[in-house]
C-alpha cells in the first residue's frame, strides 16, 4: 500500500469520533493561536505600558495586563481540551483496533496459525497499535497545534517586519528537501523495527512457555544469548533511527540559528534608522524565536508518520487475510452423526507430499471408529478435516449425507465435541471451562456441570479446591496435574452433549488408575454417538466397533480388533509390538 491509501485508510478508523477530532483540533488551534498572541502584546506593552508616564496616561494601564490574562484562561482551555481529548481518541481507537485484530485471529484459518509465531501475532495487538496512534492522534495533533502556531508566529513577523520576514521564508524550501531525504529511509528503518520486535516476541513466547524444559537441559545462557541477540538487532535499529532524527532536527536548528543571526543583524540596522519601534523589534524576535520549537515538532513528524505507517501496513495485512471460508448455509439442530469420507486428500504444502491419499472411509451413526498407527500416518489430520480446520485438496467429507462444506461453519461445529491430545484449560473458573462456550454466566446448568464432571471422575479433585467449582485454574490450568486437566477438557466435551465425538489420545496423561475411571466414563459418553478415537495404547481401543489402521496417509486395514488380529498384519504386528513391550519386566 502506499502512503496515501495507508493513510486514508487509517482515517477511516478515526471517523466514528469525528465530533471529538473536531472539539479536539479547535482546542489545538486556541492553544497555539495564543502562544502567537502573546508574542503580539509585546508590541503595545513595550510601546505604551512600559514608555514613560506621559505615553501610559494616554492608554489604561489595565488594558494590556487584562488582554494576557484573557490569553492564559484561552491557552489554559486549549490544552486541557486538546490534551484530555488526545488521550480519550487515542484509547478509544486503540482499543477498537485491538478489537478487530482479536476479532479477525479469531476467524482466520488454522493454517495461519500454523505459519505463523504467536509472538508475531502478540506483537500486532500490542506494539503496533500503539505505534499506530503515532500516525493518527500524534500527527494529526501535531500538524495542527504545530501548523497553527506556526501560521500565527509568521503573521506577527510579518505584521512587526514584513522585509524581514520574507528573507526568513528562504529557510523554507531548505527545510523541505532536509524532510523530503530523510523520509524513504525512516519508512525502511520503520518496518525493520516491526519485523524484529516480532522476532523479539516470538523468542520471549517459545522461551517462557517452555520455561521446564530450558531449565531442566540448562538451556538458560542459550535462551539469553539468543534473546540478546535480537534485543540488539532492535537497539541498533533504534539507534538508527535515533540519528536519522537527530541529523535532520540538528540541521534545522542550525539553519534556523544563522537565519536568526542573520535577521537580527539586519533589524538592528533597521531600529537605529527608525524604522522599527522598540515593541515592533521585540515582537519579531520573540516570535522569530517561538517559531522554532513548532517548526522543529514538524520536521519530526515526519519520523513519527512513517513509523506509524509501518505499523498500520502490517496491521491491515492482517486484517486483509482471508478468514475461514463460510459459504455454507445448511443447518441441522442435532445431526444423527453419519460420516461419509470419500477419495479425501490433503496436503500441508501443496507441492509437498499428501498427508491423506485418498482416504475412503463410512461411519454409522453411533459407531465407534479407532484410528491407529505410527506418527504421521494422518490419523490426527483425518481427524482435523472433520470439523474444517482445514478443508481437503480434493474428495469430500459429508455428515448425513451432506458436505460439510455446504454447512454453516458454526452449526457444523456444534455438533463436534474434541478432546484433544493439547488440552487447553482457560484462566477462568472450573465452572466456565466446562460449560465453555456458553455466552453468558447465567445460561450455564449447573447441574449439568456437575454431571459431567462427575462422568469424568474430577469432582474428587474440584471439591478439594477452596472455592469449587468456582476456583479459577491459572494460565491453562497450571496448578492441575496432567491427569486433571485432562479429565477436565474431557467433561467439557460431555458438557457439550455433540453427536460427533473426537477423541486425539483423550487418555494419554492419566495414569492406570485415573485411566480406567475416564473410560469407564468415555465409553458412557459414546454410546448413541459417532465416536473417531485416536489412541497410539491399542488397549484403550479394543471395545471399538472398527479399527482402521493408516500408513503414509492411506488405509491399509480395517476391522475389529479379533478381526485384525487374525488377519497377522500391520495392527497384529503394532499389537505384538506393544504389549510384549508392556510385559517386559525391569531386572531385577
Amino acid at each position: 500500500m502506499n502512503n496515501k491509501v495507508l493513510y486514508r485508510r487509517l482515517l477511516g478508523h478515526f471517523r466514528p469520533y469525528l465530533w471529538v477530532i473536531i472539539a479536539t483540533i479547535i482546542c489545538m488551534a486556541l492553544a497555539s493561536a495564543s502562544e502567537a498572541l502573546l508574542t503580539l502584546l509585546l508590541k503595545p506593552l513595550i510601546d505604551q505600558n512600559l514608555a514613560g508616564a506621559e505615553t501610559l496616561a494616554k492608554n489604561a494601564a489595565w488594558i494590556i495586563p487584562a488582554q494576557l490574562f484573557g490569553l492564559a484562561m484561552m491557552r489554559f482551555a486549549g490544552n486541557f481540551g486538546n490534551d484530555y481529548g488526545n488521550s480519550w481518541l487515542a484509547n478509544r481507537v486503540m482499543r477498537d483496533f485491538r478489537e478487530k485484530i482479536y476479532g479477525k485471529l479469531m476467524r482466520l484459518p488454522t493454517r495461519y496459525f500454523d505459519q505463523t509465531s504467536t509472538g508475531v501475532l502478540l506483537s500486532r495487538v500490542t506494539y503496533d497499535v500503539t505505534q499506530v496512534m503515532e500516525a493518527g492522534t500524534s500527527t494529526l495533533t501535531g500538524l495542527v497545534r504545530d501548523g497553527v502556531a506556526v501560521l500565527g508566529f509568521l503573521a506577527v513577523m510579518f505584521y512587526s517586519s514584513w522585509q524581514l520576514s520574507l528573507f526568513c521564508l528562504v529557510l523554507l524550501p531548505v527545510v523541505a528537501l532536509s524532510i523530503r531525504m530523510v523520509a524513504k529511509r525512516q519508512r525502511r528503518l520503520a518496518r525493520e523495527t516491526q519485523d524484529r520486535m516480532g522476532e523479539m516476541n516470538s523468542r520471549l513466547d517459545e522461551s517462557l512457555s517452555g520455561q521446564r524444559i530450558v531449565k531442566v537441559y540448562g538451556g538458560q545462557d542459550i535462551e539469553v544469548c539468543r534473546f540478546g541477540e535480537v534485543n540488539n538487532r532492535v537497539m541498533r535499529l533504534g539507534i538508527k533511527q535515533g540519528l536519522m532524527v537527530a541529523v535532520n532536527s540538528g540541521t534545522i536548528v542550525l539553519l534556523i540559528g544563522i537565519t536568526i543571526s542573520v535577521v537580527l543583524y539586519f533589524a538592528s540596522l533597521q531600529a537605529q534608522a527608525g524604522q522599527l519601534s522598540a515593541g515592533s523589534f521585540m515582537s519579531f524576535i520573540a516570535a522569530m524565536v517561538a517559531i522554532q520549537g513548532p517548526v522543529r515538532n514538524l520536521t519530526r513528524i515526519n519520523e513519527r508518520l512513517h513509523r506509524g505507517l509501518a505499523a498500520a501496513e502490517s496491521i491491515f495485512n492482517l486484517l486483509d487475510e482471508q478468514e475461514e471460508a463460510d459459504h455454507g448455509q445448511y443447518r441441522v439442530s442435532r445431526a444423527q452423526g453419519a460420516l461419509d469420507i470419500q477419495a479425501l486428500r490433503f496436503s500441508y504444502q501443496l507441492d509437498h507430499k499428501p498427508a491423506l491419499d485418498g482416504i475412503d472411509l463410512q461411519v454409522q451413526p453411533g459407531q465407534t471408529v479407532a484410528l491407529v498407527g505410527q506418527s504421521g500416518s494422518g490419523k490426527t489430520t483425518l481427524a482435523n478435516l472433520v470439523p474444517r480446520f482445514y478443508d481437503a485438496i480434493d474428495g469430500r467429507i459429508l455428515l448425513d449425507g451432506v458436505p460439510v462444506a455446504d454447512y454453516q461453519l458454526a452449526n457444523l461445529r456444534a455438533q463436534i465435541a474434541l478432546v484433544a491430545q493439547d488440552m487447553v484449560l482457560f484462566n477462568d473458573t472450573v465452572t466456565a471451562n466446562i460449560a465453555y462456550g456458553t455466552h453468558r454466566a447465567d445460561q450455564v446448568d449447573m447441574a449439568r456441570v456437575r454431571a459431567a464432571a462427575e462422568a469424568a471422575h474430577a469432582t474428587e479433585f474440584i471439591e478439594k479446591m477452596p472455592s469449587g467449582f468456582d476456583e479459577m485454574l491459572g494460565e491453562n490450568g497450571g496448578r492441575l496435574s496432567g491427569g486433571q486437566r485432562q479429565r477436565l477438557a474431557i467433561a467439557r466435551a460431555i458438557y457439550k452433549d455433540a453427536p460427533v465425538l473426537i477423541l486425539d489420545e483423550a487418555t494419554s496423561a492419566l495414569d492406570t488408575e485415573s485411566e480406567r475411571k475416564v473410560q469407564d466414563a468415555l465409553e458412557k459418553l459414546m454410546r448413541g454417538r459417532t465416536t473417531l478415537v485416536i489412541a497410539h495404547r491399542l488397549s484403550t481401543i479394543e471395545k471399538a466397533d472398527r479399527i482402521v489402521v493408516m500408513q503414509f496417509g492411506r488405509i491399509v486395514e480395517s476391522g475389529t480388533h479379533a478381526e485384525l488380529l487374525a488377519k497377522q498384519g500391520v495392527y497384529a504386528q503394532m499389537h505384538a509390538v506393544q504389549f510384549s513391550t508392556q510385559n517386559e519386566l525391569p531386572a531385577q
